[in-house]
């Protein structure tokens, strides 16, 4: 029996794919999660899945980053991306930070099955208009994508509020956190990033192209 986990924020979609991918594979065994957090939850708690189906926007991970999180911590789970974005800049990372496939929403139930089924064969893939057009990270990515990697989901959080130009004090009312919390992260940050600065800490998540987590919504004018 195959055991997935599929892991997006959107429901319709998620019990779309549930439906399409059990009419396809007998007895099947599918786990769900929508964010960052609850997906590493069910990581811990199914250690023998097949096949973890990524989407790259979800609440708590930046494009990138929730690739590079579950990559990290359960680097022996095949993870495959599934996500409206096909770009071949995003599809390009997306395979060097360890993907085994790229798979574009707006694949039919059959094409995401067969990618699917090759995927579990061993063999890496993406659609055949972009197979041909991917290139390798650099080495200078892949070392940026090392230290993203040892932030904790809570760190990434802070970084991306950095990113919008927050003050501690203002982030510490997006997180509900207290401003000592938010220092302390941003020290570890800082530490795990080699960086000495915001703006340093800024540019090198700009480089590596991560975006933001679930959308914060901007702080009330008493918190400005």
């Amino acid at each position: 029996m195959a055991k997935f986990l599929i892991a997006d924020d959107h429901p319709l979609f998620r019990e779309a794919l549930a439906g399409a991918l059990k009419q396809r594979f007998a007895e099947l065994e599918l786990v769900q999660s929508d964010s960052l957090d609850s997906t590493l939850a069910a990581l811990d708690k199914h250690e023998d899945l097949d096949l973890v189906l990524l989407d790259l926007h979800m609440p708590g991970s930046g494009d990138l980053y929730g690739l590079i999180r579950v990559r990290e911590d359960f680097p022996t789970v095949p993870v495959a991306v599934i996500s409206g974005s096909e770009s071949v800049e995003i599809v390009s990372r997306v395979m060097g930070f360890g993907a085994l496939g790229f798979i574009p929403k707006s694949s039919s139930s059959d094409q995401i099955a067969d990618a699917i089924s090759s995927i579990l064969e061993g063999d890496n893939w993406v659609p055949a208009a972009l197979r041909d057009k991917l290139h390798a990270i650099s080495d200078e990515d892949r070392n940026l994508a090392q230290k993203v990697a040892t932030l904790t989901p809570q760190q990434y959080k802070v970084l991306y509020l950095i990113h919008h130009g927050l003050l501690n004090k203002q982030i510490a009312y997006e997180l509900g956190i207290t401003e000592a919390t938010v220092k302390a992260h941003v020290t570890a940050i800082f530490r795990k990033l080699d960086v000495y600065s915001r703006i340093q800490a800024v540019l090198l998540a700009e480089k590596l192209q991560l975006e933001p987590p679930a959308p914060a919504s901007p702080p009330s004018e008493g918190h400005r």
